[in-house]
């Protein structure tokens, strides 16, 4: 390989094991995650053809779109997800794969729980039957979501077929100002690039900004790559990925560390490495943000208003307004809430709770509220035991529940009721993403915070040092 490849293509061509001509790619892939919603239909597939999983310790599996997120030690009411999560313990055990189901120490988000174990590692190729996989490029691996025909290869061949994707830089330089978040720098980044800005490519993040981001926060911004049409999002790894990783349970040991450490200090792009796309932004410009409409895309600045016309042409935009019941020029500081979601993939790691609790400590959650806390593993559960975060939280009259995905995709009981407002730290905010009717406005967990003891949109700057 010459010396002017990015980082994805470093990545990426170490994992070629076969190009066909004028086609895809096939690829190897290091780790494949798997749940309980997406991978039923392609175990049965595997059944029907008689083969077996070709490398069972390269798969994990977790139970979490679907699980209830209170009494999880009682059988799950709801038939369809409790069939679903038998079919994954029947498959994983009959395939000899790590399965962390319901009341598991290791059981949570499997975008949470992949890096929290050391599953997910730099220079990896990483895949699973969800979307957000993308969350996992924040230690510097090819991660993205794959389709049910293609959790079926790979579990039978440890391969799948890819067009190489085109590559995008974004740069952001600078500080970022008080009370701005890696969910709002990720927002920005969509608001101007529009949902479909990066369609049919993979976006590597660098600049200050980046550097300068905890673990936690990289994953927020990885995750939300393909809210922008993205295939994925990755970023170098650096001294924080490798003290984050550092003793986790399937990181590499001793020697094995050692060499691994020797690959990884060559994840980067080099100097004159050639980009299809590169966007540049200043970190001065972003201030924290919200959604207005039905799409990630569809943010503004606090100080901003709503604008009169917005990506996806006249019509859309009106029926997006219409659809949340805002006009154009409005102002969304003080719009009314119902309803408040702290978790998912996006932000439900310990970092976030930390976030949240700063914001309420010493103040009440507001009646007209409810709130679901859900953290993204029983993992992130005990850490903010241990903190003292928990209790922070508790004292100001919320509630912390057990881990799974919630109300993100409303899957199981946590669904908003039609016509409500949730405002959320989760990742799409699409007609009915989180229950028949629900209104969900995207925010960062210090926002959310400051809304839950308002009961209102409110600047979340007034509430922190």
């Amino acid at each position: 390989m010459g010396n002017n490849l990015t980082l994805f293509d470093k990545v990426w061509e170490s994992h070629v094991v076969k190009r066909v001509s004028d086609g895809p790619d096939i690829l190897f892939i290091d780790r494949h995650l798997v749940h309980e919603v997406t991978s039923p239909v392609a175990f049965q597939g595997m059944k029907e053809r008689n083969i077996k999983v070709l490398f069972p310790a390269r798969t994990f599996a977790t139970a979490d779109h679907n699980t209830p997120t209170i009494n999880q030690h009682l059988p799950v009411k709801d038939a369809m997800s409790a069939n679903q999560l038998k079919t994954l313990e029947k498959n994983t055990e009959e395939h000899d794969i790590s399965y962390w189901g319901l009341g598991h120490k290791k059981n949570g988000i499997v975008h949470v729980i992949g890096p929290e174990n050391g599953i997910t590692l730099p220079g990896a190729t990483i895949v699973c039957g969800d979307s957000h996989t993308s969350t996992h490029g924040a230690f510097g691996a090819i991660a993205f979501g794959i389709g049910t025909s293609e959790v079926e290869m790979v579990l039978s061949t440890q391969c799948v077929m890819q067009m190489k994707p085109k590559k995008m830089r974004i740069n952001i330089d600078g500080s970022l100002k008080k009370g701005v978040t890696p969910k709002d720098v990720a927002l920005f980044i969509i608001s101007n690039l529009s949902t479909s800005g990066a369609t049919g490519c993979f976006v590597e993040y660098s600049g200050d900004v980046f550097s300068n981001m905890s673990m936690e926060g990289r994953m927020t911004v990885c995750n939300l790559s393909i809210e922008m049409g993205a295939r994925g999002g990755m970023i170098a790894p650096d001294q924080k990925t490798y003290e984050f990783l550092k003793e986790k349970e399937f990181a590499p040991k001793g020697g094995k560390w050692k060499k691994a450490m020797e690959y990884w200090s060559t994840l980067y792009s080099d100097e004159n490495a050639i980009f299809d796309v590169e966007y540049v932004f200043k970190a001065e410009s972003i201030e924290p943000m919200i959604t207005y409409g039905t799409n990630p895309g569809m943010a503004i600045g606090l100080s901003k208003k709503i604008p009169k016309s917005a990506q996806g042409g006249e019509n859309s935009h009106t029926k997006s307004l219409t659809y949340m019941g805002f006009n154009d020029g409005e102002s969304m500081v003080g719009k009314k809430i119902d309803f408040v979601f702290l978790g998912s993939c996006t932000n439900g790691r310990a970092e976030d709770f930390s976030a949240f609790a700063k914001v309420v400590k010493g103040h009440q959650k507001s009646k007209n509220v409810t709130a679901w806390l859900v953290p993204g593993s029983h993992f992130v559960a005990k850490e903010i035991r241990k903190n003292g975060v928990a209790k922070t939280i508790e004292k100001a009259g919320f509630e912390i529940r057990e881990p799974g995905c919630s109300a993100c995709l409303a899957m199981n009981d946590d669904k908003v009721p039609p016509g409500k407002y949730a405002i959320s730290t989760s990742n799409r905010n699409f007609e009915g993403r989180q229950g028949p009717g629900s209104r969900t406005l995207l925010a960062s967990p210090i926002m959310v915070a400051a809304a839950a003891i308002t009961g209102k949109i409110t600047d979340p700057r007034k509430y922190i040092d």
